[in-house]
C-alpha cells in the first residue's frame, strides 16, 4: 500500500478534523499512522481485530514449512537480522532485514520488502560471502507496533524476490507474521530451494 497524498484528499467535515492528526503521526512513521487510525475507529464503537483472527490459516506457524531448513550459518544470520528489527523498532522503520554471513545487506525502508530484496539482489555476489546461495530475510513485528494492523506479510514474490537476490531462505515471527496463499508459498520456495521457517521470540534471543 502506498502512503496518500494528504494534499489531495478532499475529506468531509469529519475526516479533516482528523486529518492534522493523522499527518502528525504519520511523520513517525507508519506505524503511528496506524496506530492513531485504530485509535479514531475504537473512539466511534468499531471492534478492531487482526485479519489472521478472521482468517486463522494466514498466521505464519511455527517451524519449516517446505523441504528445507535453516542451516547453523542460517540461524546466525536469521538472529542477527530479528535483532536489528528489535534495535530499529523506536525508529518505526521497517519489518524487515536482510544478513548473509554475518553482513548487514539491507533493511526494510519506504520501498516495502520487494524493494530491499531487489536492493540485495543489486548488490555483488562476495556482499553475501560469495557465489553460493546464501543470507535470510527476516520479517517480524517493530517493538511497540499495534499487532492488529499492518502484521509482516510474505506471498509468492516475496519467495522469488528471496531467490533473485540469491538467498538461502526466508525467516517470519511465528503468530505475528501473515503468509498469502501458504500452499503457493510452500510450492514456490521448494522450486527454488529456500526454506520458510517460521520462529519463536526465544529462539532469536
Amino acid at each position: 500500500m502506498r502512503r496518500p497524498d494528504f494534499s489531495q484528499l478532499n475529506p468531509d467535515w469529519r475526516g479533516a478534523a482528523l486529518l492534522p492528526r493523522v499527518i502528525a503521526a504519520a511523520a513517525r512513521g507508519d506505524g503511528a499512522m496506524l496506530s492513531v487510525l485504530v485509535e479514531t475507529l475504537e473512539a466511534e464503537g468499531l471492534f478492531v481485530i487482526g485479519a489472521e483472527e478472521v482468517f486463522s490459516d494466514l498466521a505464519a506457524p511455527a517451524g519449516a514449512l517446505g523441504m528445507r531448513t535453516p542451516t547453523a550459518e542460517n540461524w546466525a544470520d536469521i538472529r542477527k537480522a530479528a535483532a536489528i528489527i528489535a534495535a530499529l523498532g523506536p525508529f518505526d522503520i521497517g519489518q524487515a532485514a536482510v544478513v548473509a554471513s554475518g553482513h548487514t545487506l539491507g533493511v526494510e525502508a519506504a520501498e516495502g520488502t520487494d524493494g530491499l530484496l531487489q536492493r540485495c539482489a543489486a548488490l555483488p555476489a562476495s556482499a553475501r560471502g560469495g557465489d553460493k546461495r546464501n543470507g535470510v530475510l527476516v520479517k517480524r513485528p517493530k517493538p511497540g507496533q499495534e499487532l492488529r494492523v499492518d502484521l509482516p506479510t510474505i506471498g509468492v514474490d516475496t519467495v522469488r524476490h528471496a531467490a533473485a537476490a540469491g538467498l538461502s531462505g526466508i525467516a517470519v515471527e511465528a503468530g505475528f507474521a501473515l503468509l498469502i496463499d501458504r500452499e503457493a508459498i510452500i510450492h514456490e520456495a521448494d522450486a527454488q530451494e529456500l526454506f520458510i521457517f517460521g520462529f519463536s521470540a526465544a529462539e532469536v534471543k
